[in-house]
């Protein structure tokens, strides 16, 4: 069996949940079956991926349409392949016309949806119509969808009614238990500014509404005076997002110490290692299908502190391996307290702190391993065929 992969992102250009999700997953599956990566970008070394660049014509076009160009390419390069399997809309019209063209069955990877990120029209303009009409028209043609977890599958059902239940299959996100593992060192922390005799929260992910971010930064200045706060955010959606998070960063900074803002991604063995010595990880994300940084935290042995919604609770065991909080957007306070209260409990006592960390490294080995995913993949794949 061949199958194709198409997804905008592959290392090195991986920005997102969505690209660390296919990255790990094509190369489980290829100790299985032979994979094809179609991905957007530069020219790529790696044998069986084949990159697509913005076609000339439309390289001043809205962003939505320099998009659906490479698609087109993509689904034309996509010849000789039993099954195509697109992620997130930004690839998912490559498979919907693959499919039709080459006569092959297409999965699609429901990441997140479109009708739930009304926040993207911000950075979209008119695009954001153009993504929403190329996403559902990959929902009603795909053969299976795979939904990354049981909170995504319900937003499917919703936000699509009419897809057949019966071809939504829960298959999660998983991590690299060995990749992001418990680091010993801690030079990190002095390069990046962060002072390893206090107890600090982290922050990983892209300044967008969906993260939350903001909520965060309001949320912090209820915070313990003893607690930095360690922001790992980059890659701003629009000027206007990246301008609000700077002065709401600028404005904390001022009224307590140890913020930190590392603007830049950083290489993997950084990252666990502020991960693993941060008191607590926090997710404030406003909308999470499943939130695989809450299990990179959670392999560096750190306790959790993320908002209830989308698959994050199947995610975080609350009690045990971190906190939940629930999400409220009217009040937007009562959530921002609810954040601030849990980050405080779990700084204020270690002793929780460490034994939730411990909880939730046993709980990423043994729920959450790319293994298994990827035999369910390639099930679901034969199942089809």
């Amino acid at each position: 069996m061949r199958v194709a992969v198409l997804s905008r992102e592959y290392p090195p250009e991986v920005y997102g949940g969505a690209g660390v999700h296919v990255e790990f997953l094509v190369r489980e599956l290829r100790r299985l079956i032979d994979v094809d990566v179609h991905c957007f970008g530069a020219p790529r070394d790696e044998p069986g991926v084949r990159a697509y660049a913005t076609p000339i014509g439309l390289a001043e076009a809205n962003s939505a349409l320099r998009t659906v160009g490479v698609d087109l390419e993509i689904a034309a390069g996509v010849a000789g392949a039993d099954v195509l399997h697109s992620h997130t809309w930004y690839a998912n019209l490559a498979g919907v016309l693959g499919a039709q063209l080459h006569g092959v069955p297409h999965v699609l990877s429901a990441h997140s949806l479109e009708p739930q990120r009304p926040w993207k029209a911000e950075q979209l303009g008119g695009g954001y119509r153009i993504s929403s009409w190329a996403e559902r028209q990959a929902y009603e043609t795909a053969d299976a969808i795979v939904a990354v977890s049981y909170g995504m599958r319900a937003d499917v059902l919703h936000a699509y009614p009419f897809v057949d239940p019966a071809r939504v299959h829960v298959i999660h996100n998983g991590i690299d238990t060995e990749l992001y593992a418990p680091a010993t060192s801690d030079d990190a922390l002095t390069r990046y500014g962060v002072d390893p005799d206090r107890p600090f929260a982290i922050f990983v992910g892209r300044i967008t509404r969906q993260k939350g971010l903001a909520h965060l930064l309001r949320a912090a200045e209820q915070f313990d005076p003893d607690v930095q706060l360690v922001l790992c955010a980059g890659a701003p959606d629009t000027p206007e997002i990246a301008a609000e998070i700077g002065s709401a960063v600028e404005k904390l900074a001022e009224s307590r110490t140890g913020v930190v803002w590392i603007r830049d991604m950083l290489p993997r063995p950084e990252l666990a290692q502020l991960l693993t010595h941060a008191t607590v990880f926090v997710c404030p994300s406003v909308y999470e299908p499943l939130g695989i940084v809450n299990l990179e935290a959670m392999a560096c042995e750190t306790a959790v502190v993320a908002s209830a919604v989308g698959g994050i609770p199947e995610v975080v065991a609350d009690g045990r391996t971190g906190l939940l909080v629930p999400y409220h957007s009217v009040p937007s306070d009562e959530f921002e307290a609810g954040l601030a209260a849990a980050v405080n409990a779990v700084c204020t006592d270690p002793v929780r702190a460490t034994a939730m960390g411990l909880a939730g490294r046993d709980r990423a080995v043994r729920e959450f391993g790319w293994d298994t995913i990827a035999h369910r993949t390639v099930e679901l794949y034969e199942s089809l065929l």
